[in-house]
């Protein structure tokens, strides 16, 4: 029955794929995407992770709201330590990017801060780190149609390679990021 189901699943995402390979084909590859006018940025990010969205804001005006999935252990709470595949909660900040990451596109989160790593060292654990809003692994982009079925990543942000294309337009290093349980 199951692989009745993934069959099914991938019957149906095909077209969709070959649309989205064709669509993504004419980025350039290894160019990072230009930087919005500053007039067009965003100036925080928020993540609910209960409802799986991310939205961009700029003052009071909503920008953009993604779909997304996280780390494959997120319902279970904020993040507490390397491996635990959940996603951290609270306020951090985009720190820097990677325009080459193993993932189309990535923006680091500043976990773990402070109180993050204080609280993993008196478990006797390393908090772990490289916490980022990334596209797909790379070679994978074709299966954006399907992505979203589970969550998948090791406690990051994921979205499409499109969707990955715009945030990295308009959120700008030092943007701050506040992720909800």
């Amino acid at each position: 029955m199951q692989r009745r189901l993934i069959l099914a699943a991938l019957i149906v995402a095909l077209p969709g794929a070959w649309v989205y390979t064709k669509a993504m084909a004419r980025l350039a590859p290894g160019d990072p995407p230009v930087m919005a006018a500053p007039a067009e940025q965003a100036d925080l990010i928020r993540v609910d992770k209960a409802d799986r969205k991310m939205e961009l804001w700029q003052g009071e005006r909503l920008l953009r709201s993604y779909a997304i999935v996280l780390g494959a252990a997120a319902d279970d709470g904020h993040k507490r330590h390397e491996g635990d595949e959940r996603t951290p909660e609270g306020r951090y900040v985009i720190d820097w990017r990677n325009p080459r990451s193993s993932a189309y596109l990535s923006l680091h989160i500043s976990y773990p801060d402070a109180s993050d790593r204080a609280a993993a060292h008196a478990a006797g654990q390393d908090p772990g780190g490289n916490i980022m809003i990334h596209g797909l692994p790379n070679g994978w982009g074709w299966l954006a149609p399907l992505h979203r079925l589970r969550d998948w990543t090791d406690g990051c942000i994921g979205v499409t390679n499109a969707e990955m294309h715009e945030i990295w337009a308009l959120v700008p290093d030092g943007t701050p990021i506040e992720i909800r349980p």
